[in-house]
């Protein structure tokens, strides 16, 4: 089982969001049968079975284990992942493609490039955990406070140059590419 899968077929997210079926993959983070979990749920063996095939053919659980009583096989599934994050690209290409606003100051690039981190690390992830390998990723999650417009001007021009001294630094033109993304935005204040 993945820690995170992101999902990226509007049809795998459907399937994840329908209310029956995200009961049944949380359900599903050890493993069941049908049987077992129409016991759990409150629905019948049937239905649940009609919902496992429609996650398994998103592949959003997979088979743990067949168990055989007698000439009847018991199929024992469990989640794909922990958790599911669904890519922006699942519901447009547009939502995950920074190049298609051109003000880079706007929420809505930010958002953009949101959606492609999303997507790429979603992909590199899943390709890594087909091998065996770990994704090499680095993240640093801070927070701020200016006091005014002009320290977080100030702020961003040094921090600008400081990324682009540090990138000249390492930058190799037959190194591996790696995509570093510098973003700030206000905190939300919590809802009461």
């Amino acid at each position: 089982m993945q820690d995170v899968e992101v999902i990226e077929s509007a049809e795998a997210a459907a399937a994840a969001l329908d209310p029956v079926r995200a009961r049944l993959l949380r359900a599903l983070s050890v493993p069941a049968s049908a049987a077992g979990l129409a016991a759990q749920v409150g629905i019948t063996r049937q239905k649940v079975n009609y919902y496992l095939k429609s996650l398994e053919a998103h592949g959003l659980v997979e088979l743990s284990e067949e168990r055989r009583h007698g000439g009847i096989t018991e199929r024992v599934l469990q989640a794909s992942a922990a958790s599911y994050v669904v890519s922006p690209a699942a519901v447009s290409e547009s939502a995950a493609d920074p190049d298609a606003n051109a003000d880079h100051l706007s929420a809505a690039y930010l958002v953009a490039l949101a959606g492609r981190l999303v997507r790429e690390v979603g992909t590199l992830a899943r390709r890594a955990g087909a091998t065996g390998r770990r994704l090499p990723t680095l993240t640093i999650d801070t927070q701020i406070g200016f006091r005014s417009a002009a320290d977080r001007a100030a702020f961003a021009d040094d921090l600008t140059t400081a990324v682009l001294d540090l990138a000249a630094r390492y930058h190799h033109d037959d190194g591996r590419p790696h995509r570093l993304v510098v973003a700030a935005h206000p905190v939300p204040e919590e809802e009461t």
